[in-house]
């Protein structure tokens, strides 16, 4: 079965999509360095404005190891979306094996300080395989 290309999950009215691409030419396959961008797509289709306060991302290399990243924002942002609008960004990810996985969620804030965790659905970082003759 193949992979899927992308992640989209929807919770609270709030839409996170994410797809992963390989970079070969910040890779180094001989010194077990392999970078992935990816590209994420935050929509707000609910009724009420809502603010990215914080990210957390669980990260598994292709030998099983896990990494918790956490931190404010997003590239530098905590942008606020009123309903129906969208936010995009890119990043990156490094990895010390050909192919691993990203999933995580969004703590995000309503205007009344309640909050809650967009989930980010588990999408995939793979690099291409060279062909076996």
């Amino acid at each position: 079965m193949a992979t899927p290309e992308m992640s989209d999950v929807t919770t609270e009215g709030v839409r996170v999509g994410a797809t992963a691409y390989f970079l070969p030419e910040e890779s180094d396959p001989t010194d077990r360095k392999y970078l992935f961008g990816y590209t994420i797509v935050i929509k707000n289709d609910s009724s009420k404005p809502v603010q990215l306060v914080s990210r957390h991302w669980l990260i598994i290399d292709g030998n099983g190891n896990h990494d918790d990243v956490r931190g404010p924002g997003v590239v530098g942002q905590t942008p606020r979306l009123a309903p129906g609008q969208a936010f995009k960004y890119q990043s990156f990810c490094p990895l010390k094996t050909p192919w691993g996985t990203m999933e995580g969620e969004y703590e995000m804030r309503r205007d009344d300080g309640t909050t809650f965790e967009a989930k980010i659905g588990r999408f995939f970082l793979t690099a291409p395989q060279p062909a076996v003759r």
